[in-house]
This record gives structure tokens, C-alpha cells and sequence, in this order.
């Protein structure tokens, strides 16, 4: 979403003199790229526990943060204040971390439009308290009265509105609005002494015409089936077993355990298991892997990046042959490429670097209820609760939050403790089936890397594995 009359010209008077005048600043030591990234955020959140509201808060967040590169050396400064000295204040100490022996000057920055990949109906940063109150209330009741086992429901509601904007000193300047919703339940069902959560939600890049196509009874609903189906799920099995792994959620699997290895950065320092492999053979022939920041409305979705890069959709594996990796700037310039639209930050208080966007493997032909036929005795996995990633090596470890068990290529009973332990190129070259049946997961990843946290999108076909080990308690 292009910001129209330019948000911080009107707001705060930084026309494109004065930006000029701070990336000159930027170079002044020698330094041979700068750029400016300004941020002004806009947040609210409200959130209720046992029908009462505990929590309701916003703010703002602004500022610009300014990078100088020289050679492999970068500098790093920002300022919250939105003035013409703060931010020559900035410059001159990031220039003073990057320095060089020759002045370079920047070119003068021209405005260059972008997609609008999330446009909005309505804002929920025009709308009302009581009006966001009584979407969540609207989940609050629904899963209270799925069943009289839900014992507690806690749902919170959040928004935001940020703008952005990236001049940099070879004439680029580009302005984007980003908006953000995420509706969260958690569900706790009992039964006795048997106790079991459940979480859920939805939301995206987009505003409160969300709940017109995903009312929030529905994402209530949901969450609390899950709590319940815990209270009479079995023990899970334990050993090497084929793992079905469902349509969607099931992309975080593959964002963590391949896509992380595949960010640029990792491979330029070499501590990526990809490193120096472009060409190579890392997967099945049945896999393919994307990152598209196009795609409209969802989470890991971005008009620009944050170096003022436009998103595109990049191949990382075809038909499971490495064919790129993330880029950012800094990597781009060592790997003698084009950046992909994968820079980004958390914030202006941070640098960029190379993160993904929307991370999903490509549908295949097989269908799901082949693929679940296929397996005599294992595991169907659908929601997960995140993992950690070893990235030189690709070894992860993975709690799932809904599975059940296959037996006689029949779904049967739920599970409960389930833990996935593997490693992502050997899981990858471990793909038998891949289903036609793609799903985006909805809105409701974060991730993190080296201290910040960027929202993301994932998403795959219902996919067979012929060999995971499953941690459990009940060994096969």
C-alpha cells in the first residue's frame, strides 16, 4: 500500500532536501552505500480472560535508523527523534563506524512506486474499541459454549498500522503502509484431573473485513475442538515412523528446519548445511520450494523491503535441486546477484538482513486421501507449536499440537506428546508423496533470527514422509 500525499513529508517535514542532505551526511567518512529506513508504528491490543477485559493498551513507535557500508564493514545508528540534527547526529556516527578513504556523494533520491499487495476495507485503527471488544467477545462466547469441558478462554485482539520508508544513496525512496491484525485464543479444557490447552487464531495483512470471511466463532470453535479431542487422545508412539504431515500448518516444519538454511547470510559466513551447494541435489525430485513475498493479504507479505527492494517470488529448490538462497543487500553484493526482496527488520532500531517472507513447498498430484492410504502404521500431524533448528547442520526438533495415528491407511485415534526429531535436507530427500491439495497456513507466524522478530507466512500440501523418529512414550 503506497502511502498516497507521502506520511513523513506531511507529519514530520522530511521532504526529500532534507533526505538528501542526511544520506550525504551518512557518506561523509567514505563510506560507499547508506541508507535511511523511518518507521512510525501504531499499535493497539485488548484482551479478555474469564469475559472480563485484563488488558487493553497502544502506542506509537518512531523513528529512522541509518546504515553506512564500507567494503565488508557496516555502521549502525538511529534516533527516535524525527528531527533534521537528530538525524544528522545519526548519520555522522554510523559514517564514523564505516569509514573510508573516498567521498562518495548519493544520488538524489527519486520516489518509485510499489504493489499494493494488502489493501484495506476497514481500518482498525479508525475503528472503535467496542467494536474490536465485540469481536472478541463474539470467540469468547462461541467457545464457551462448544462444550461445558472448556473451563477457561483467554482471547486477545491485536492491530497495527506501520509506516515505512527507505531512501538509500543510489536515488531509491519508496513509502509503504502495512497493516496487521492477529486475533489469538487459547482454550483449556477438563475433565477430571486431565487438563489440556489449546491455542489458535487467525489474522493476516489485512483489516476488519478479516472476520467477514473468518468469523471469529469459527476460529473459537476451533481452538476449543482441539482442547477437547486432548482429553481422550493416547500416548504417543515412539521410534522412526512415516509421518504424513497435513496441508498448511505443516509449513513451519519447512520454514524452520530448510528455510533458514537457505538466507543468505548463513551461506555467505559458510555455517549453512547449503552452503556452496547451488546446482546440488538436496531433496526429493517431488519437492519444491518457494519464498513469495506477493502474495496478497498474508502475513509474511511486503510491498517493499525493508531495504527498499520489490518482493518477488524466488525458487529456492525445483524439483529438489538448490537453485537460489534469500538475499539482502549485503549478501547480494558478495554473491554477485540481485537482491531478492528477502532484507528485513524488526524495527529502525535494527539492520536489515536476509528473512523470509512466505515460505511454502509447491503442490504435487497425489491426493490426501491416497497419500494417508499409502501408510500402514504412523502419524498424521496438522498444528504445531514452533521448534528450534540447528542451522549449520539442519537437525530440528518439533512439538506437534494435533496428530493422529495411522493404521491400515485409516486415520484413527488422536495423540498426545507428540515431538518430531529430524533434520531437514534428510526429511526433504525422505518425501515419497506430495499432495495437490496446497494450503496457506492463516496469519499466525512469527519469526525470530539473531534477536528480531519479522511476521511470516507458511504453507504446503498434505506431503508423506517415509521416516521421521517420533519422540513419544510408547515405544513401537
Amino acid at each position: 500500500m503506497t502511502a498516497g500525499g507521502g506520511f513523513f513529508a506531511d507529519r514530520f517535514g522530511i521532504d526529500t532536501r532534507i533526505i538528501n542532505e542526511i544520506l550525504s551526511e551518512a557518506l561523509s567518512h567514505g563510506g560507499d552505500y547508506a541508507d535511511l529506513y523511518f518507521e512510525h508504528r501504531q499499535t493497539s491490543s485488548i484482551l479478555i480472560e474469564e469475559e472480563k477485559v485484563k488488558n487493553a493498551s497502544g502506542g506509537i513507535i518512531q523513528g529512522v535508523g541509518i546504515r553506512v557500508v564500507q567494503g565488508d564493514a557496516t555502521g549502525y545508528a538511529y534516533t527516535e527523534e524525527l528531527t533534521r540534527e537528530a538525524m544528522r547526529q545519526a548519520a555522522r556516527t554510523a559514517a564514523k563506524i564505516a569509514s573510508g578513504n573516498r567521498r562518495v556523494e548519493p544520488v538524489e533520491v527519486a520516489r518509485r512506486s510499489t504493489p499494493d499487495l494488502y489493501p484495506v476495507r476497514v481500518p482498525p485503527w479508525e475503528t472503535p474499541a467496542r467494536e474490536k471488544l465485540a469481536i472478541i467477545r463474539r470467540a469468547d462466547v462461541a467457545a464457551r459454549a462448544y462444550d461445558a469441558v472448556i473451563q477457561r478462554v483467554v482471547v486477545s485482539f491485536a492491530d497495527e498500522v506501520q509506516h515505512m520508508a527507505v531512501a538509500t544513496s543510489d536515488g531509491t525512496f519508496v513509502e509503504d503502509v502495512q497493516p496487521m491484525i492477529r486475533l489469538n485464543l487459547q482454550c483449556l479444557s477438563e475433565e477430571g484431573k486431565n487438563r489440556q490447552t489449546a491455542v489458535g487464531g487467525g489474522g493476516g495483512r489485512m483489516g476488519l473485513e478479516y472476520f467477514e470471511t473468518h468469523p471469529p466463532e469459527e476460529l473459537a470453535r476451533d481452538v476449543a475442538r482441539q482442547a477437547i479431542l486432548l482429553q481422550s487422545a493416547v500416548d504417543a508412539p515412539a521410534g522412526v515412523l512415516p509421518v504424513v504431515l497435513g496441508a498448511g500448518d505443516s509449513g513451519i516444519l519447512l520454514h524452520e528446519a530448510v528455510g533458514h538454511g537457505l538466507e543468505a547470510d548463513f551461506n555467505r559466513k559458510q555455517t549453512s548445511n547449503y552452503a556452496d551447494r547451488l546446482g546440488e541435489t538436496v531433496a526429493s525430485s517431488l519437492v519444491s520450494v518457494v519464498d513469495d513475498g506477493t502474495i496478497p493479504s498474508s502475513r509474511g507479505s511486503i510491498d517493499v523491503d525493508d531495504e527498499g527492494n520489490l518482493p518477488r517470488k524466488n525458487v529456492l529448490i525445483e524439483e529438489g535441486v538448490l537453485q537460489g538462497y534469500m538475499q539482502d543487500r549485503i549478501s547480494a553484493r558478495h554473491f554477485g546477484v540481485a537482491p531478492s526482496g528477502n532484507g528485513r527488520r524488526e524495527s529502525f532500531r535494527a539492520y536489515p538482513m536476509p528473512r523470509m517472507t512466505n515460505t511454502y513447498m509447491l503442490p504435487g498430484e497425489s491426493s490426501p486421501e491416497d497419500i494417508i492410504r499409502a501408510v500402514d502404521r504412523g502419524l498424521f500431524c496438522l498444528s504445531y507449536s514452533g521448534g528450534q533448528v540447528n542451522i549449520s547442520n539442519g537437525d530440528f526438533v518439533f512439538s506437534v499440537t494435533e496428530a493422529y495415528l495411522i493404521e491400515g491407511g485409516r486415520v484413527t485415534s488422536p495423540v498426545k506428546g507428540v515431538t518430531l526429531i529430524g533434520n531437514g535436507p534428510d526429511t526433504l530427500s525422505k518425501v515419497t508423496m506430495v499432495g495437490a491439495d496446497f494450503q496457506l497456513s492463516d496469519g499466525r507466524w512469527t519469526c525470530g533470527k539473531d534477536g528480531q522478530s519479522v511476521p511470516v507466512g507458511v504453507g504446503m500440501p498434505t506431503v508423506l514422509v517415509s521416516g521421521i523418529t517420533v519422540g513419544g512414550t510408547q515405544n513401537e
